[in-house]
C-alpha cells in the first residue's frame, strides 16, 4: 500500500448508504468487512511506523536526559497527516480492492 498516493479523505465524508451495501446487499456486511480490512491497514501501518522511528532510534543508559531526535520528529508528523485507516479502508472498498468470500 502507497500511503503517498492514497486518494482518501483526512476529514469526516458522508457516503451514500446504496453504493456502500451494493456488492454485499447488506450494509452491515459491508461494515464489517471494512473494519477487518480497517483493522489491517492499522496493523501494517504501526508496523511501518515503529521500523522506520527505529532506524533513528538512540539509547542512552540516562534517564536524566532526553534528546530530541529530529529525524524521529519528522517521520511521526508523517504518519499524523495520513488519512485514518478506516478512511482507506472505506476507499478501498469503493474502489472494489478489497477481497472478500461470503460465507453463506
Amino acid at each position: 500500500m502507497d500511503l503517498k498516493k492514497t486518494t482518501a479523505p483526512v476529514n469526516t465524508v458522508t457516503y451514500n448508504k446504496t453504493v456502500i451495501e451494493e456488492p454485499t446487499g447488506n450494509v452491515y456486511e459491508a461494515i464489517t468487512i471494512m473494519a477487518k480490512r480497517a483493522n489491517q491497514i492499522n496493523a501494517e501501518i504501526k508496523k511501518e511506523l515503529i521500523e522506520k522511528l527505529e532506524e533513528f532510534a538512540t539509547y542512552n543508559d540516562s534517564l536524566e536526559e532526553v534528546f530530541e531526535n529530529k529525524e524521529q520528529i519528522e517521520v511521526s508528523k508523517f504518519y499524523e497527516k495520513l488519512p485514518k485507516a478506516h478512511a482507506l479502508a472505506v476507499e478501498e472498498w469503493l474502489e472494489d480492492k478489497i477481497y472478500y468470500k461470503s460465507t453463506k
